[in-house]
Parts: structure tokens; C-alpha cells; sequence
């Protein structure tokens, strides 16, 4: 097997098995939200082991997401708070929210070691063995075969869940679907062009043809569907610091067209760019985010990843790691970018502590949005504001709805962002069981914590590692008490689960000093 290296996927980290693992509780997708499903689960007795497709484990968490989107922070507990103590302890604070990818890798390390818990290293599912309407076994590439009572997706894909037969979807449904005002195709002022900006490869002429990822839509129609996601990124830790930097490296795939679009509004903007330079506790650090009409989101390049194979995905992920590293470099040395905005740029650069063995770049693409489960329930735009409440909460998302632009358009003989939406949420709001199970009847022992059944707008909401943490750790608890009773996931009895959660510290209603009185 190879040594890591930034990849998504690569054929010779596949080691051939003949293994045969016999667990309680599989937990696929080693996300920050798979290690806390798991330690739940060894946490109460159960056996447990997590395939982790890839090397590192984590997700987001620990993939450059240090600057923590975690809405009201009151509304978070259990595990996920535990974390945020234990990071925080590193800092010698409490707590703390905005911290460096090492520190939380070291703090899952720790737990990992501590526990003793079993994880796979990339381990891809390729196939799953179903009777009687339940997963028996699930084989991964090369082979190693996981029987398990319970199994929890915790992917940010969905690939357990899809390969399992559950009803899914992906994109955007239209504002009729569910009675919503956000979903759909939206055209917004956020992370827009503020000024005119020439679609064409030749400034006004159209036979030279558009520019990339640049779409002719005469048919918009604002909230109606489609099956495009929200745009993915890195997230990547920066510093200014000169002991530290590392000057942003060339591409040696720099293709110069993607930039022309770039350069074009620099020409003009009044945005600040720096905006999303958020500093970490250490405060020569950044965890640097899309911000703006033109920014390190790659806009409609990743239609495909939802439902693509794992070799898809990886020419995928290399052609965001191009587009972003030539993002940067071509901020921060290219001529044609206005000195206003390059000179500063150069300041900057990788961390040289961080992502030491991916060349202090993340190897976790942010996949902000791929499948969502459709079961009962669907948390929609009304659970967000307050119009409507679950029953059956087993934790609180408190975020606003947030969706990353989806493509770029042309309007009125220019380019126009469409997808963003930044529209606050009115309070801590439950999310119901009933959306991380599957409908009766399709899976009667998969939990689904965070490709949940959600629509694409309060999925916006959502998608935040404290909430899938949450969530993970609620799957975790319903596991065991399936695994005692015998029974469906569907069938677990709220009144059984809600005092387990409840023991294990997490908020299920609203604080008092959280709650808003609707609009």
C-alpha cells in the first residue's frame, strides 16, 4: 500500500482481504460524526468498528473546518460538546470553537487510542448483502466482508445508504415541493457580482463561446428544481506568519481560462476578499472560506460527485485541488491581478505545520451537500423558522440556512452567481428521529445521521459538524436500545430514547435565552 498523499481515492491503497469482521454496530464513513457513532456505541457495550474511506479520519472536523459554523452554541451537547472541551483544553480554555486541523486530529487520535476502537483504513464500500429488508453484510473494495446487527452511514455521500436501497435524493426541489420559499434555483445579492462582468472568452463577443462553467439559461426560473449541489471547496489553514508559510504552489494542471473570470471582476470589485480569513486560536493562522463573486468555491464543477464512482470522484477531487491551489497562486503572483488585492495575497501561505503528509494541503474535499435520505419525515425551511416542531427530537440545529452558490448563469448579457441563500433560522430547532431513520419498510437497521431527510434549504442549516456529531451520537443510543429490544430502528420507542439522550447531556428543547418569537 502507498503512503498517503492527496488523493481521494488511489487503486493501490486497496489491500486484498478475505477477512470477515463480526460486529454489533458498523459505522461507514470516517467523518468527525463516525468517530462519535462509534464511541457511542462502544460506550455502551457494544462491539463496534468504523470503515473509514480513506486515511484520515475526521472529516471536516480535522480536514481545515477549524472555524466552527456552530449557530447557538447553547444548543449543543453530548459528545460534540465534549470535543469542543477537549480541544479547548489544549488552548487552556474551556472550550474553544476556532481551532487548528492538528489539534483536532490529535484530540480523535486520543479518543481513538483511548477507546480502543477498531477503524479500517480506506475502506470503500463496494457492495452490500440485504435479507429480509436488513443489511446483512456489507464488502469493501479488496474484499473485507462487515456483518453487523446495526450499521450507521455517517458519509457525507450517502454510499452505505444508497447501496442499501434507500429512497434518496439529490439537488434542489422546487418551493411547491414542500411548501417552501428558499429551495429551488435563487438568484441573491450574497457572494454576487457587484459589477458588470463580460461572459464571453472575447469581451462582447458571443461566437467565442462562454466562459467555463458559465451556463446560457433562458429558461430560469427562480424555485424551481433541479439536481445541482452546492459548490464544494477546501478549506485550507493559511498563515501570515513568515516562519510558518509556505508560498502558495503552482499547478502544474494551471489552466489559465479558469481565472479569466477572476481577473475580470478584480478589475472592478469593491469586495473585500479577505473577508473570510477567519483566525484560529492561534491567531497567526487562518481557516480561510469562500467569500465572494469569484472565490475558492469551484461553481459548478461538482454536479457529478453525489452518485459518482470512487475513480470519478477522484478526477474530481483533483480538478478542485487545481482550481483552488491555482486560485491562490494566481492571487498572490499572477500580474494581471490588481496589486490592490496581490500584493496583500502574497503575504500569505500553507501552514507549514499543518497537513504534513499532503503537502500542507487538506485531503478532505468539503462535500457540503451530495444524496439526502426521503423517509417520513423531511425537515424542511418550516422546522427552521420556528412554523413547525418535531415530536421527537434528538438534538438541536440552530444554523442559518445557508447554500453555497450552484452555478453561474448568464443575466442580462452578464454573469450572475445563482444558488446562494443566508437566511438566519428562528431559534434552536428539533430534528425529528423520524428524518435520520429510513421509511419503514426500506431498512430496518440503518441509521442515517447526516445524509438525513432533509430538503436542499434546511440541509443548509443542517450540515454542520456539531449537529452531525449530534446526530451521530443520537444513532449511536437508538443502536443499543434496537440491539435490547430486537427490533426495527423504526420501531425503537421514543419514550425509551429521549431520556437516554437526555442522560447523555444533549439539549432537546430550546433554551429559554434562545428561543425567538416567530415572525
Amino acid at each position: 500500500m502507498s503512503a498517503p498523499s492527496l488523493h481521494y481515492f488511489h487503486p493501490s491503497w486497496i489491500q486484498s482481504s478475505d477477512k470477515t469482521v463480526d460486529v454489533d454496530v458498523c459505522v461507514y464513513g470516517g467523518t468527525a460524526a463516525g468517530i462519535v457513532a462509534a464511541l457511542t456505541a462502544l460506550r455502551r457495550g457494544r462491539s463496534a468498528v468504523l470503515l473509514n474511506p480513506g486515511w484520515f479520519p475526521g472529516g471536516m472536523t480535522t480536514g481545515g473546518l477549524g472555524w466552527t459554523d456552530h449557530g447557538k452554541r447553547d444548543a449543543i451537547g453530548g459528545i460534540a460538546r465534549e470535543f469542543y472541551r477537549a480541544v479547548g483544553k489544549h488552548y487552556g480554555q474551556d472550550e474553544e470553537w476556532h481551532f487548528e486541523p492538528h489539534v483536532a486530529q490529535a484530540v480523535f487520535r486520543q479518543w481513538i487510542e483511548d477507546s480502543g476502537l477498531d477503524v479500517r483504513t480506506n475502506a470503500y464500500v463496494d457492495r452490500v448483502e440485504t435479507e429480509d429488508g436488513r443489511i446483512a453484510a456489507l464488502t469493501c473494495l479488496g474484499g473485507l466482508r462487515v456483518r453487523a446487527r446495526i450499521f450507521i452511514d455517517t458519509s457525507y455521500e450517502g454510499d452505505l445508504m444508497a447501496r442499501a436501497g434507500v429512497r434518496y435524493t439529490v439537488g434542489r426541489e422546487s418551493n411547491d415541493a414542500y411548501g417552501e420559499t428558499l429551495n429551488g434555483r435563487q438568484s441573491r445579492p450574497t457572494h454576487q457580482f457587484d459589477c458588470f462582468v463580460d461572459p464571453f472568452f472575447r469581451e462582447g463577443d458571443p461566437m467565442s463561446g462562454l466562459l467555463p462553467h458559465v451556463h446560457d439559461e433562458e429558461d430560469f426560473l427562480p424555485g424551481t428544481d433541479d439536481r445541482r449541489v452546492q459548490a464544494y471547496c477546501f478549506r485550507v489553514c493559511l498563515t501570515d506568519d513568515d516562519g510558518l508559510r509556505v508560498p502558495f504552489p503552482k499547478p502544474q494542471a494551471l489552466d489559465p481560462r479558469e481565472y479569466i473570470l477572476l481577473k475580470r471582476w478584480l478589475k472592478h470589485t469593491r469586495d473585500d476578499i479577505f473577508t473570510k480569513f477567519d483566525r484560529l486560536a492561534n491567531p497567526r493562522k487562518t481557516d480561510t472560506n469562500n467569500h465572494g463573486a469569484v472565490s475558492t468555491d469551484y461553481i459548478g464543477a461538482n454536479w457529478n460527485w453525489p452518485e459518482a464512482d470512487y475513480g470519478t470522484r477522484e478526477t474530481l477531487f483533483q480538478r478542485h485541488v487545481a482550481y483552488q491551489q491555482g486560485y491562490h497562486w494566481t492571487m498572490a503572483f499572477d500580474p494581471e491581478v490588481p496589486a490592490r488585492f496581490r500584493e496583500p495575497y502574497a503575504r500569505w501561505g500553507l501552514a507549514r505545520d499543518e497537513f504534513t503528509e499532503t503537502d500542507h494541503w487538506p485531503p478532505q474535499l468539503y462535500i457540503r451537500e451530495a444524496r439526502r435520505m426521503i423517509s417520513t419525515c423531511i425537515v424542511t425551511e418550516n422546522d427552521c423558522l420556528g412554523l413547525r416542531a418535531a415530536d421527537d427530537p434528538v438534538g438541536l440545529a440552530s444554523y442559518q440556512m445557508d447554500s453555497h452558490n450552484c452555478c453561474r448563469i448568464v443575466h442580462e448579457g452578464g454573469v450572475c452567481n445563482e444558488g446562494d441563500i443566508q437566511v438566519p433560522s428562528h431559534g434552536p430547532y428539533g430534528v425529528s428521529y423520524r428524518a435520520i431513520v429510513p421509511a419503514r419498510g426500506q431498512c430496518a437497521n440503518l441509521i442515517v445521521p447526516v445524509c438525513l431527510s432533509a430538503s436542499h434549504i434546511a440541509y443548509g442549516s443542517i450540515r454542520m459538524e456539531p449537529v452531525f456529531m449530534i446526530l451521530a451520537e443520537s444513532a449511536g443510543l437508538a443502536a443499543d436500545l434496537a440491539l435490547d429490544a430486537g427490533c426495527a430502528v423504526q420501531d425503537v420507542p421514543y419514550g425509551d430514547l429521549r431520556p437516554e439522550l437526555l442522560a447523555a447531556g444533549h439539549i432537546l428543547e430550546a433554551p429559554a435565552s434562545l428561543r425567538t418569537t416567530k415572525a
